[in-house]
């Protein structure tokens, strides 16, 4: 690649690692794969499922362009300070077996797709956390089917879901998980209590063909579980119904029109702002009766100068050390003065496209 071709794979790479730095406090091989447009969500699916061979047999890009992206990043990475934690990457198969990024399978390349890398910000325990979250056993994944299937173990086409194997789609029973029962996305909570109490579980999802991807439809949970769940959560209904009315009333406390346009000013003044940040800091800048930036009057016309406020703030409590240092008894000029110069360097990597 020419110079001015590296240099501008180079911005790509960094803008895409931003966005994903500033909302989640760590970045992957993947996201930077993604956010160049080389790496679509569904294939990436389709990989930790098991049914393509290597993650680089997706990439729509050179083997030399992507050796040369990944080479931006880790010099990004290591510039900007994140930690590197080396992360498991294990198929949702019956036999969790370990996935394959590099078509050489080159044990060093192999490691650098593996290793992510985190915020400087986050605490040793926080990191520790992070990376033991990121290390556990991926749920088995059960298909939906769109299109008619054979079972490649017995044969049957009879329909139903499959899980995704070597020799390809196996029924539930040849997979010895016909026992289980299917519980419908919906109910958090009795979702997450089933799965807890169940030996074992599976994610039951289908592709949507106008979305282009796999969405989540529910889980399969041991019957014996399932009811345990219910017994729970029928127990502490009561609070959960409080819990919903608190909700409630904090949804009806938002202005939902000043919202939308106050999420479409942000993303207008800082075109580098992930999507979903606009949308939360606009959320949370105009609720009524809060008093907050948003609702003053400079707020409800969306004036720039109360705007970059709302966002200076929301990176100050949520991109920066601002809170644990008010927690930790520093007064709160002090505490803006330690943090103002990490505030600045996001919101000038925001105002960039």
């Amino acid at each position: 690649m020419s110079a001015g071709n590296v240099s501008n794979l180079e911005q790509r790479v960094v803008r895409a690692a931003e966005a994903v730095l500033a909302e989640r406090k760590f970045v992957t091989a993947i996201d930077v794969l993604v956010g160049v447009g080389w790496l679509e969500p569904r294939q990436v699916d389709e990989w930790r499922q098991g049914r393509v061979p290597y993650l680089e047999r997706v990439v729509i890009a050179s083997l030399g362009k992507v050796s040369t992206a990944m080479q931006c990043f880790r010099r990004w990475a290591q510039a900007g300070g994140l930690k590197p934690s080396e992360t498991a990457y294990l198929a949702r198969t019956r036999d969790r077996r370990p996935l394959q990024f590099s078509k050489s399978g080159d044990p060093e390349i192999e490691r650098a797709y593996r290793t992510h890398w985190v915020s400087p910000k986050l605490s040793e325990r926080q990191r520790a956390r992070l990376t033991e979250r990121q290390s556990r056993p991926p749920d088995l994944v059960v298909v939906s089917p769109i299109k008619d299937w054979s079972c490649s173990v017995c044969g049957t086409d009879d329909g139903g879901w499959l899980i995704m194997d070597d020799s390809g789609p196996v029924c539930l029973t040849c997979a010895d998980m016909e026992h289980l029962v299917f519980l419908p996305s919906g109910d958090a909570a009795l979702t997450r209590r089933a799965k807890a109490a169940s030996g074992l579980s599976a994610v039951v999802v289908r592709f949507s063909r106008s979305r282009g991807r796999y969405e989540r439809q529910g889980i399969l949970v041991e019957e014996g579980a399932l009811e345990r769940a219910e017994i729970e959560c029928l127990a502490d209904e009561d609070a959960r119904a409080r819990r919903r009315e608190r909700d409630e009333l904090r949804r009806g406390e938002e202005d939902v029109e000043l919202q939308a346009r106050m999420a479409k000013e942000v993303a207008r003044l800082f075109p580098g702002c992930p999507a979903a940040r606009a949308r939360a800091i606009a959320s949370h800048a105009s609720v009524r009766g809060s008093g907050r930036v948003g609702r003053s009057a400079a707020g409800r016309a969306l004036e720039p100068k109360a705007l970059e406020l709302a966002v200076a703030a929301a990176v100050r409590h949520h991109d920066t050390r601002y809170d644990e240092l008010l927690m930790s008894g520093l007064e709160r000029g002090q505490a803006r003065a330690q943090v103002r110069a990490d505030v600045v360097r996001v919101l000038d990597s925001w105002r960039r496209p």
